[in-house]
């Protein structure tokens, strides 16, 4: 079964578009705003026009995992809690440096159905309270563009008290974040570059529209992490990592931003991983641009970088190893215990 097929006839009419002339549809899932037309796709490959309706992918995944919260990356969530992890197909997005090239962007004639399981939206929630994992995460690929999805998972999600995020690129409408935010809680945006051209010509993707999202996204009340893979040559200069971290720190100190290395992937594969003495420096930039919470990740070597402390004494609060978190001062408090600051996140 090819892609096409596959979204065709796992699919389900939605609301969020508008009509447009010569019975063309408005795609409202994310900011790009595809207008259309009869029996065509969006740009992410998942969501077509058909009789002037637009239809979203619905009623499987491409995979479901369990993984520690600190995988998606969330460090300010629940750490060392598990998370149910599910993808489907489809990205708004064409990041040279995809680490989900299978599921984010398989081409339209991929034959995908061996990774398509069936299931129930009820069904994912249960599975996630049956494995004592507070958290279910809509990950893999672009979940804007199956945002009808995830709110319902979300909403049976809620009704057994579990927590709910997005990984996603922040490629974002009002509208759709208007529509997830009864059930969504957290949000980890990717901030891939700050450069406008080179995040078009790399990612396919629109750094302004990228930014109003990561904005809307915090504005509305998302608990928000940023993340930044640091790819070398393309978004690793610190006159951009200073862009970046000025931007978020406009927002709120506070906003965690987890710059991570690189590695071969996709449409990449000869560009060599970054080195860690790279990833480590964007961490100082973003710390003396006033970040109070900065983590270097996905390498070997990070040592303290990966650590919570407390802003304001420095004590250490939340140690990790990889994955692992070896020390939690912050369970179900979110107050360092040495000078009484609060901590911003989700502890308990």
């Amino acid at each position: 079964m090819t892609l096409r097929e596959l979204v065709e006839k796992f699919s389900k009419r939605t609301e969020l578009f508008r009509p447009a002339p010569g019975g063309a549809v408005k795609c409202l899932a994310c900011a790009r705003a595809c207008v259309i037309s009869e029996g065509a796709f969006g740009f992410c490959r998942v969501r077509f026009n058909r009789g002037g309706k637009l239809f979203a992918p619905w009623g499987y995944v491409s995979g479901i995992a369990l993984d520690p919260v600190e995988k998606k990356p969330f460090f300010h969530v629940l750490p060392g809690a598990q998370a149910l992890s599910f993808g489907m197909y489809g990205c708004n997005f064409s990041c040279a440096f995809c680490q989900n090239s299978q599921t984010a962007l398989p081409g339209p004639e991929a034959s995908a159905l061996f990774s398509c399981q069936r299931i129930l939206p009820a069904a994912l929630a249960e599975s996630a309270a049956e494995n004592k994992a507070p958290l279910i995460v809509s990950t893999y690929n672009e979940p804007l563009v199956t945002a009808e999805w995830a709110r319902a998972v979300f909403s049976e999600a809620k009704k057994k008290g579990l927590r709910t995020a997005f990984v996603s690129n922040a490629c974002a409408s009002k509208e759709v974040l208007e529509f997830l935010r009864p059930c969504l809680d957290f949000y980890k945006a990717d901030l891939k570059s700050f450069n406008a051209e080179r995040y078009l010509e790399v990612t396919g993707g629109d750094l302004k529209k990228v930014l109003k999202g990561i904005e809307l996204v915090y504005s509305m009340g998302f608990w928000l992490e940023v993340v930044t893979l640091v790819v070398p040559g393309f978004n690793d200069s610190p006159a951009e990592l200073e862009c970046a971290a000025s931007f978020i720190a406009g927002l709120s100190k506070n906003i965690p931003w987890h710059v991570t290395a690189f590695y071969p992937a996709h449409k990449m594969p000869d560009t060599e991983p970054t080195p860690p003495e790279t990833v480590l420096r964007a961490r100082e930039i973003g710390l003396k641009k006033g970040l109070n919470f900065v983590y270097a990740g996905n390498m070997a070597g990070s040592g303290d970088a990966e650590n919570t402390l407390c802003s304001v004494c420095g004590k250490l609060l939340v140690e990790r190893r990889g994955f692992s978190v070896t020390t939690n001062l912050l369970a179900g408090r979110g107050t360092c215990p040495a000078c009484g600051k609060t901590v911003p996140g989700v502890w308990k």
